[in-house]
């Protein structure tokens, strides 16, 4: 028998599967793990000390970069620790508008997951089913904010404007008949409260093309169960929350427990796993998807049937109108200084924490009085899953470090902020 020796290999930060700019060095003997060592700091972009040089109004846009497969729930976090500052109530409307925006957000998050993840495993046909859905919701962002990802639509005291009455539609093109482009159009001939509706409508059915190419599949069970398993103890111990803490059968949910915005009037359930192994984790988060359209469905409704204010009238918080700033001096001054110099905070400091698609996401924010924060700190949800990488690999092969980092689904940009 040759004798087995241990050694050093890096894995990433350009292997394809090291998602974003993981170094991770592994101690390997033959193909068993003995000890990874993730090495973080790749990405740094100094968002926590970039917010406390800007006015707090110019900050919203970082936060979409942090975590950037989950704009908008990163843009909550950090709205909600402005507003608990400022003291002020937003508009039920605008409430609902954000919830939606959080569960839609949280599809798009969990299939880029999925997508990645089967990937990572070998299931080449997911990451293009799945990013035929996410097409679509994609498209809601840019309908309500301009952009398809960095969407700055959330605003302290609401969000940036009321959801559109039209949806962007395909245009003419040589590669498409009259009768596929008028197919394509069905969903977008009405608001974009329909087309929303008509994906929730659609939805369930592709998570059961999902299901039925993975969760029974001999090859997807063997690269998983049984794969990474951490009991509920040890994973409340190293801080898990999210997915990550639910799949190991802990029924925590910030939308249950502390519930913020209007989560208390909606009707939805907690998908728990058992085992705590990588496939209990992707049975939840699939769950989960189905979940969030259920909410999403659910703020269809309401916000058909109940128009109002999306923004605070608050002139202090909130700009004029695009019609005022244009046709008044006044208004477009205050615009101005709006933007430029923002708004003082009072004095004290602010926890607000959002059940974000990774786990918790939270922002802490010092204020000193001034227009910008004294300090912001952020706690990222998958910061605490990658500090137990070692734990998760030990005495697993090579081959299972990749179906670990799919599992734990982490993001650089949040991670190193």
């Amino acid at each position: 028998m040759a004798e087995i020796q241990s050694y050093t290999i890096n894995f990433g930060p350009q292997h394809p599967a090291a998602h974003g700019v993981l170094r991770l060095i592994l101690e390997i003997e033959g193909e068993t793990i003995r000890k990874a060592d993730p090495h973080i700091g790749l990405l740094h972009r100094a968002t926590e000390k970039l917010a406390e040089t800007k006015p707090y109004n110019q900050s919203i846009g970082y936060m979409d970069r942090l975590d950037y497969v989950s704009m908008m729930c990163n843009e909550h976090g950090y709205v909600m620790a402005i507003e608990n500052l400022l003291g002020i109530e937003v508009p039920v409307r605008a409430q609902y508008i954000r919830v939606m925006f959080d569960e839609i957000t949280r599809i798009l998050n969990h299939l880029m997951w999925l997508g990645a993840h089967g990937l990572d495993i070998g299931a080449m046909t997911m990451f293009l089913y799945c990013f035929r859905e996410r097409e679509d919701l994609m498209d809601c962002y840019e309908a309500v904010s301009g952009t398809r990802m960095h969407a700055t639509y959330y605003r302290p005291g609401g969000v940036y404007r009321d959801l559109p009455d039209t949806m962007p539609k395909y245009s003419d093109s040589k590669f498409r008949s009259k009768k596929q482009l008028d197919r394509m159009n069905l969903a977008r001939e009405g608001t974009l409260l329909d087309f929303i509706e008509d994906f929730t409508n659609r939805f369930p059915g592709c998570v059961d093309e999902y299901e039925t190419l993975l969760t029974d599949n001999r090859i997807w069970k063997q690269r998983t169960v049984n794969i990474g398993v951490v009991s509920p103890d040890r994973a409340m111990q190293l801080g898990f929350t999210g997915p990550m803490l639910r799949g190991s059968g802990v029924e925590w949910d910030l939308r249950k427990k502390q519930p913020y915005d209007v989560y208390d009037r909606l009707d939805f359930d907690i998908p728990v796993g058992v085992n705590g192994d990588c496939y209990d984790r992707y049975l939840v988060r699939v769950e989960e998807m189905r979940q969030s359209n259920r909410i999403v469905k659910q703020c269809v409704d309401w916000l058909r049937d109940n128009p109002g204010p999306v923004m605070l009238d608050d002139r202090k918080i909130a700009p004029p109108n695009r019609i005022e700033m244009k046709d008044d001096m006044e208004s477009l001054i205050h615009h101005f200084k709006l933007f430029t110099e923002g708004y003082c905070v009072p004095e004290g400091e602010s926890y607000a924490a959002i059940e974000h698609p990774k786990g918790e996401f939270g922002v802490y924010i010092i204020s000193d009085g001034a227009n910008k924060p004294y300090r912001v700190k952020i706690r990222a949800a998958g910061f605490a899953h990658l500090s137990a990488m070692s734990e998760m690999v030990e005495g697993h092969m090579l081959a299972d470090v990749v179906a670990v980092i799919g599992t734990q689904d982490i993001v650089f940009g949040e991670v190193d902020r």
